[in-house]
C-alpha cells in the first residue's frame, strides 16, 4: 500500500508538471488567411482595416451585410455609397452581376479584393489571375503620378505576388502595377460609378497594414472610393460567420441520426432520474459562485475595441519584426544584446547606428505600459527605415 501511494504521488507530480508546461506553452501564430473582419488575433484577419474605415471615411455610417449581392441590392432601392468586399474567393453569378452593375450605374462604387475573382463577373470582364513565381514579393506602385512614389511598396511573405494575367483592356483602367510590369489593380467605369478590383487582399489584413508600407498603400488604394455617407462591408462572399465545425453537426445534418441523438439523450436523462430517486440522498442547494471572469473579459474587450491602444499596436509591430528576422534570416531574437546588433549589421548590412537605435527603442517600448502617439510614430519610423535598408 505504501509503494502504491509513492507511485501515485509521482504520477500526480508528473501530471501537474505536464499540465503546467502545456498551459504556459506559447501559442503558435496562426497564418491562415481567414480575412475575417472580427478577428484581431491572427495576422491575416481584416480587423484593423475594418476599424480604420471610420477614419478613412469620416462621418460615414458603416453597415455589415451577410446577404448575396442580388438580395442586398435588389431588395433595397435606397442603398447608395461604397460597397467593400475583401474575401478569399469571389464568385458572382449573372443575377448578382446585374444588380451590381445597376448599383454602380446609379452612382455607387464597389471595391473587391480577392485571391480569385470568378463567375459571371470574370467571364464578362475577361479576367484571369496569375502569380509571380519568385521567392521575393513583388513590389507594387500606382500608375497615377499623384499617388505613385519614387520607390515601390515592398511587402513580405509573398502577399503582393498576384496579378491580372488577362482582362478586357477596352473597359479597364490600370490603377496599379507590380515591378514586373503586371497589372494588380484595375478600375471599370459604369454609368455614374466605378468598380475597383485588386488581387492582393492580404495587403488589407492586420499583418499587411501593420508592417512595412502596407498602411500607406491600403489608404491610397481605398482613396479611389469617393466620400460618402454610407459604407457597406460584405460578409457573404468571405463567409465571415464561421461554419459550425463541431462533430455534433453530423447528427443534425441527417434526420435519422438527429432522432437517434434525441432518443439517446432522453433515455440517458430518464435513467439518471430513476437512479437518483432510488439511491441518491437529497443534496442541499449551494449557490454557485458568481463568474466574474466574464465581466472582466467584457470590460477588457470594451477597452481594447473602443479605446486607442498604442501600446498594443507597438508590441504587435515589434512581434512581427522579430518573427520576420527569425523566419527570413534565421536570426535568434531571444536576446536583444550587442551580439544581436552585430548580426543585424554583418548579416543584413544595416547601418550600426540604426541597428543600435532600433534595438534600444524596442527595449524601451517593451517595458512601457503606455505608449503615446509620438513614441508610436517614432517606432514606426525606425522599423520602416530598417525595412528599407534590408529590402
Amino acid at each position: 500500500m505504501k509503494d502504491f501511494k509513492i507511485y501515485l504521488s509521482i504520477a500526480l507530480v508528473l501530471l501537474t508538471v505536464y499540465l503546467v508546461a502545456e498551459y504556459n506553452k506559447p501559442t503558435a501564430i496562426n497564418w491562415s488567411p481567414t480575412l475575417y473582419y472580427n478577428d484581431n488575433k491572427i495576422p491575416y484577419g481584416t480587423y484593423v482595416a475594418y476599424h480604420q474605415l471610420a477614419q478613412l471615411f469620416p462621418g460615414a455610417e458603416i453597415n455589415n451585410t451577410n446577404a448575396s449581392l442580388y438580395s442586398a441590392l435588389h431588395d433595397s432601392t435606397t442603398m447608395s455609397g461604397n460597397y467593400l468586399i475583401i474575401a478569399k474567393n469571389v464568385d458572382i453569378n449573372k443575377a448578382d452581376y446585374t444588380e451590381l452593375i445597376k448599383y454602380i450605374k446609379a452612382g455607387g462604387s464597389v471595391f473587391i479584393s480577392s485571391f480569385d475573382i470568378g463567375g459571371f463577373l470574370a467571364d464578362t470582364l475577361k479576367l484571369s489571375v496569375g502569380y509571380e513565381n519568385s521567392k521575393q514579393s513583388a513590389g507594387l506602385n500606382f500608375t497615377n503620378d499623384s499617388l505613385k512614389q519614387s520607390f515601390d511598396y515592398v511587402f513580405k511573405r509573398g502577399i503582393s505576388n498576384q496579378y491580372f494575367s488577362d482582362f478586357d483592356t477596352s473597359k479597364a483602367t490600370v490603377i496599379g502595377k507590380n515591378n514586373r510590369g503586371h497589372s494588380t489593380y484595375l478600375g471599370f467605369k459604369f454609368g455614374k460609378g466605378n468598380l475597383y478590383l485588386c488581387l492582393n487582399p492580404c495587403i488589407f489584413t492586420n499583418y499587411g497594414i501593420l508592417t512595412g508600407q502596407g498602411s500607406a498603400y491600403a489608404a491610397k488604394a481605398l482613396s479611389y472610393l469617393p466620400v460618402t455617407k454610407h459604407i457597406y462591408w460584405d460578409e457573404f462572399q468571405n463567409g465571415d460567420i464561421p461554419v459550425d465545425e463541431s462533430p455534433i453537426r453530423v447528427f443534425f445534418n441527417h434526420p435519422s441520426l438527429q432522432w437517434a441523438y434525441y432518443i439517446a439523450i432522453f433515455s440517458l436523462l430518464t435513467f439518471v432520474l430513476f437512479e437518483i430517486k432510488r439511491r441518491q440522498r437529497i443534496i442541499p442547494v449551494i449557490e454557485p459562485l458568481k463568474n466574474s471572469t466574464v465581466d472582466f473579459v467584457n470590460v477588457v474587450g470594451q477597452v481594447y475595441y473602443e479605446k486607442r491602444d498604442n501600446a498594443n499596436i507597438a508590441h504587435k509591430k515589434i512581434l512581427y519584426l522579430l518573427e520576420h528576422l527569425r523566419e527570413a534570416y534565421q536570426i535568434k531574437t531571444n536576446k536583444l544584446d550587442q551580439e544581436f546588433i552585430e548580426k543585424l549589421t554583418a548579416k543584413l548590412g544595416v547601418e550600426k547606428a540604426l541597428a543600435n537605435e532600433l534595438v534600444n527603442y524596442i527595449q524601451y517600448i517593451a517595458n512601457q505600459q503606455h505608449v503615446d502617439d509620438r513614441e508610436l510614430l517614432e517606432l514606426n519610423k525606425l522599423i520602416e527605415k530598417f525595412y528599407s535598408q534590408i529590402s
